[in-house]
Parts: C-alpha cells; sequence; structure tokens
C-alpha cells in the first residue's frame, strides 16, 4: 500500500454503506476511534425531545457480550483507555480512546455497544432516573443553564431550539419501545460515520471494521425538516435567581456550516471575543472592568446558526454591558478592521486550529463529524488557506449580513433588569 502522511484521512465505504475513516499518526502512542450517528435533539418529536440522548446512555448498559456496565467499562479501562460518548443537536457520538496495540480490543468493544446493547427495561428505569439528575444539575448551574434558553430565545420551539437532554416530563415518559423504534430508524450504515486514527495501517483497520460492523443495517438517511430562521416571540428568556452574578447571552441567527462566508465568520468571531486580545475582552473587562468573563461564539448546524455573546455581570453592569457589547458588533460594520489586527487575528485563528489537531483523538472527532455532517473533509491546509485569505471587505459584508438591523434574541439567569428595559436595549435604547 502507498504511504500516506500523517493526518491525511483514507476514506472507505463498507459493503452495508458503513463509511469508514481512518487517519494513520505513526509517531502517535494512542488509537482513537469514534462512531457517528445523525440523530440528535432536532430529530425528536415534542413526545421524544431528550430520547438520542437517553440511548445514549443505554448504549453503557450492557449488551448480549457483556451484559452489565461494568464489563464494558473494564474491557477499555483495563486496557488503559477511556470512553465516552455525547449528543449535540444533530449527532451522538461513541468513543473510545487506548494504547495502539489494543486498537482490536476499542473496535470491538464499540461495535458491540452499538449493534448488541440490550436496552433492558429494569435498566431504562434505572437510568431514567439519572438523565433526570443531569437535567437538574444543567438547571441549577446559571452559566450552563443560560444556554438552554439562548437556544430558546434565539430558535424558538422548534427541535433546533429544544434541550438536548429533553424535559423531566418527556424523559419520564420514554420506554424500550421508544428506544427500540429510535435506533431501528437512525443507527444504521447508510445514517453513520466510524472514524479511527492512531499509529494503525488502513488496510488493516478497514478489515476489522467491516469484520466487527457487519451486522449494522444498511437503512436511509432519515429527512429532517428544516428549521425556521425567524426570530422568535420569546426573543427574551428571563429567569431571576438571588445569585451574585446575571449570566447573559446575546445571540443573533446566522447561518448554515456550509455557508461560504463561514472563514470570514470565524475570523470576525476570533476578533471579536476569543482570547485576552479580543475586543470585547479588551473594552468589557480590561478597559471599563464590566465583567470577568466575556466571550463570543457561533454555532452552526446544516441550515441554521447563530452568533453570541456570553457574560458575567454584576447587576449594577448588565445594562451598561449588553450596551457596550452591542456597540462593539456595530462597530464591525462601521469601521473597516485595521490590517494589523486582520493579520494578528488570522495567525491566532490557524494557530490555534492546528493546535487542535495534535493527537489521534483530535483527528478522529474532526474526520468523523466532518464527513457524516458535510459529507466531505476539508483538508487543514484548506481550512487555513481559506482563514487566510479572509479581508477587511469580507469582514465588513459579514458583519453587516449577521448584525444590519440585527433582530436580536437575550437569556438571562440571575438578578435582571425588567424584560421592558432589556427589549429597549435590544432595540436601541
Amino acid at each position: 500500500m502507498e504511504a500516506r502522511m500523517s493526518g491525511e484521512p483514507t476514506i472507505t465505504t463498507l459493503a452495508n454503506g458503513l463509511r469508514v475513516v481512518v487517519t494513520p499518526v505513526p509517531a502517535a502512542q494512542a488509537a482513537a476511534m469514534s462512531f457517528w450517528t445523525g440523530v440528535g435533539s432536532r430529530d425528536e418529536t415534542p413526545a421524544t425531545n431528550g430520547l438520542s440522548h437517553y440511548i445514549e446512555h443505554m448504549l453503557f448498559k450492557g449488551t448480549t457480550r457483556r451484559p452489565t456496565a461494568p464489563e464494558i467499562s473494564e474491557a477499555i479501562e483495563g486496557a488503559g483507555g477511556s470512553l465516552n460518548a455525547f449528543t449535540t443537536k444533530e449527532v451522538t457520538c461513541y468513543w473510545n480512546n487506548l494504547p495502539f496495540e489494543r486498537a482490536a480490543t476499542g473496535l470491538e468493544v464499540l461495535a458491540d455497544m452499538i449493534q448488541r446493547s440490550l436496552i433492558e427495561p429494569v435498566e431504562v428505569e434505572r437510568e431514567r432516573t439519572v438523565v433526570q439528575q443531569e437535567i437538574r444539575r444543567s438547571h441549577d448551574a446559571p452559566g450552563s443553564y443560560v444556554g438552554e434558553l439562548s437556544s430558546v430565545a434565539t430558535y424558538g420551539d422548534q427541535p433546533v431550539g429544544w434541550p438536548i437532554a429533553g424535559t423531566l416530563e418527556t424523559v419520564g415518559e420514554m420506554h424500550r419501545d421508544d428506544f427500540m423504534a429510535h435506533m431501528g430508524r437512525f443507527y444504521t450504515a447508510e445514517n453513520s460515520v466510524l472514524s479511527i486514527a492512531g499509529n494503525l495501517e488502513v488496510d488493516r483497520v478497514v478489515e476489522m471494521a467491516a469484520r466487527e460492523f457487519d451486522s449494522l443495517p444498511r437503512g436511509v438517511r432519515p429527512p429532517r425538516p428544516a428549521a425556521t430562521d425567524q426570530r422568535p416571540e420569546g426573543y427574551i428568556q428571563l429567569e431571576e435567581r438571588p445569585i451574585e452574578q446575571t449570566n447573559l447571552v446575546l445571540s443573533v441567527l446566522g447561518f448554515g456550516r456550509r455557508d461560504p462566508d463561514r472563514y470570514a465568520a470565524d475570523i470576525m468571531n476570533t476578533a471579536l471575543g476569543r482570547g485576552m486580545s479580543s475586543r470585547l475582552f479588551k473594552e468589557v473587562r480590561e478597559r471599563r472592568g464590566l465583567a470577568y468573563s466575556v466571550s463570543s461564539g457561533s454555532t452552526r448546524y446544516a441550515d441554521i446558526g447563530s452568533v453570541s455573546v456570553s457574560a458575567g455581570v454584576t447587576r449594577e453592569h448588565q445594562e451598561e454591558a449588553l450596551l457596550v457589547i452591542i456597540g462593539e458588533l456595530r462597530r464591525l460594520i462601521d469601521e473597516p478592521m485595521p490590517e494589523e489586527e486582520l493579520q494578528r487575528t488570522k495567525d491566532y485563528a490557524c494557530g490555534s486550529f492546528r493546535l487542535s489537531l495534535e493527537t489521534p483523538m483530535s483527528f478522529a472527532q474532526r474526520h468523523g463529524g466532518q464527513l457524516l455532517n458535510e459529507g466531505e473533509i476539508e483538508p487543514a491546509d484548506v481550512t487555513v488557506a481559506r482563514l487566510r485569505a479572509v479581508t477587511q471587505d469580507d469582514i465588513q459584508r459579514v458583519a453587516k449580513r449577521l448584525f444590519d438591523g440585527a433582530r436580536f434574541s437575550l437569556a438571562v439567569v440571575g438578578p435582571s433588569a425588567s424584560t421592558d428595559r432589556l427589549d429597549s436595549i435590544l432595540h436601541g435604547g
């Protein structure tokens, strides 16, 4: 076989339709593997909200080969490895990471969980309490819960705006039949990607994958209803609590992950709120002392997204902080970014991106997620080149697209001004 560079992926489609991406990292001591399936909370109904996340929990509870949860974890941890999973609005991912010579064990355990989980009713009942406690914990953490409220304020009452873990009520009504129907529809080869990276031979890994995942049904990739990109009526979500800090997230609807403006938006967002050199950090924290934490970020789904600014402030500084943040967003429209700042921002964005691709796990995650969500893997050099190509005009154009006449949404948890006052600030008052 022809030698491949470290970090260069090879994509193979198995007989059942499962796409397998293998990324050799010859000097690594680890092998990382992740199984991605295209299902998340936006694929649910009001009655089944939280089901995808609940299933994620259940796949660690026992299989026909390993009937108990400890047997699953001990198979990986006994080799010195680790395992976990996560659910988002659009995907569920199961992963493990272990010494490269134990890769076969990691792959077999992953395949066992995906294809042979028992989902026993007694375990469903036991785990129900665990999932509900996770929901309660998130609600009790203001910095976490404000993110959930921000989804509601930004997207409204549609699947992309619903909580990933569901609610206490929806989780309380789920049963084994719901799990099996959901998995039968979404846990299929055509709707999934297996991504493996590390000190491994591509051909050997593909052979193992074909053998281990031969029971995964082909299926189809289910259609996903389009999101509505209109600011909802409840664009201010306020939950007052008698705590010391006001947690807030200011957001505006953006665009999907394949939009051509995504590179310019990434550079703009880096300048705005990533790191201690960012505009928001320097203006809100260093110059004015209004907040300890302030940052910006972007979220992109298949057909919709958002740009948001998060901050933790005292009640007395809440209104001023909001006005300053909105002013910084509008300054991106009104003033060209100085060339020196633009170049410095590109250096930061490209450098941090390079540094994020240092481990087998980082390759497995990036390549698996991209292949499932976008149908292709963009080479790192191409990403860097496109970030480097962003111009001052691009920044202003994208800022205008996002913030000109922006219909802002706002989520607040903590002591706060009234909804009417917040609404006035959002509309220029």
